[in-house]
């Protein structure tokens, strides 16, 4: 093989290589940022129980209450 395909052939690996190795860094950044949104999901999750609504709630004390506004009405 002639001198210069033995340097293309060089240059190639170590093109790849260098791409490889960015690959790699990306993969490790998503794995990164995967553990930080699964914890983010939790805090979600518990806002979300936190807001929810509040309609089923009312009704019952609305019904709970009936008593007292009716006795009220009747003052």
């Amino acid at each position: 093989m002639p001198f210069v395909a033995w340097v293309t052939c060089a240059i190639a690996t170590l093109i790849i290589a260098v791409v490889a190795l960015a690959l790699l860094q990306v993969i490790l950044h998503l794995r990164a940022v995967t553990k930080i949104l699964a914890a983010l999901q939790g805090g979600v999750d518990a806002i979300a129980v936190s807001t929810a609504p509040v309609g089923p709630v009312i009704a019952s004390a609305n019904a709970n209450l009936a008593p007292v506004r009716a006795w009220c009405e009747v003052q």
